[in-house]
């Protein structure tokens, strides 16, 4: 098994993935110490037998939400209870298999080497993705290059990345969004108005069919209009810190760039 870190940990958020959950946690344990799940409100019994695992298993930790609140809300339990334990950065993970966990070693390795920036997973297609959430995220994407002056984020839908857990926590505390399907947008965006650079990593992601297992809580109609309303409040926000933005890069650009 890996050693322990004191410093990393892998958080999976989980609301009603099923048994996926269970070889989605597996694999992350086989590549990393500890593993956190936060089980979000789930219905499906998931919570009572991971929790069942976790007792036998002292990299496993497990927390269970009484009710649904949302991605960003378990992701921020989690922060929190990672903060109080010590530790300085999170790689979150989506629970239902789509994400590769034997990248988990290098996203850390990353982090480890520029702790200061946030890691991010650069998604590589295949033909299991679907061209209309394809399309859409270049959309998301060309909005995010914007409210952030073209800071680098490779991707900004991709839910495995490796966060700085103060700086993640300090941008949550501080306004009521990002506690749902908005939460991995605006996380990278705020983050980069905070001067965190980002490390984009290629990494594939992989649309499981229901016969293998993949779970999908994603609304087109409900999500789609979280993401405009996200993008909007950015957008009138991004205009309004535009002036300290452009002398923050200017103060930052060498000599010869002025």
């Amino acid at each position: 098994m890996p050693a322990v870190s004191r410093t990393h940990l892998v958080l999976i958020p989980s609301y009603n993935t099923g048994e996926r959950l269970f070889s989605t946690v597996s694999a992350a344990r086989a590549q990393w110490n500890p593993v956190w799940v936060v089980i979000d409100g789930s219905t499906d019994g998931t919570g009572e037998r991971l929790q069942q695992m976790a007792a036998d298993d002292p990299g496993l930790r497990v927390w269970v939400l009484p009710r649904n609140q949302g991605k960003g809300a378990a992701v921020l339990h989690g922060l929190r209870a990672a903060q109080e334990a010590g530790y300085t950065h999170v790689l979150t993970m989506d629970s239902d298999g789509q994400h590769p966990a034997d990248l988990i070693p290098a996203f850390m390795q990353a982090s480890q080497a520029r702790p200061e920036t946030m890691v991010l997973g650069r998604p590589v297609f295949d033909a299991s993705a679907p061209l209309l959430r394809v399309r859409g995220r270049k959309v998301s994407n060309s909005w995010t290059q914007l409210e952030t002056l073209f800071a680098g984020i490779g991707d900004s839908l991709y839910g495995f990345r490796v966060y700085p857990v103060e700086k993640l926590i300090a941008v949550m505390s501080r306004q009521p969004w990002m506690r749902r399907f908005d939460f991995d947008t605006e996380a990278v965006v705020r983050l980069a108005w905070r001067g965190v650079k980002p490390v984009n990593i290629d990494a594939p992601v992989k649309y499981l069919t229901a016969e293998e297992g993949g779970v999908s809580h994603f609304n087109y109609l409900r999500d789609n209009a979280l993401l405009t309303w996200m993008h909007t409040r950015l957008m009138i926000e991004f205009v309004l810190r535009l002036p300290a933005l452009l002398w923050r890069r200017l103060r930052r650009a060498p000599p010869f760039q002025r």
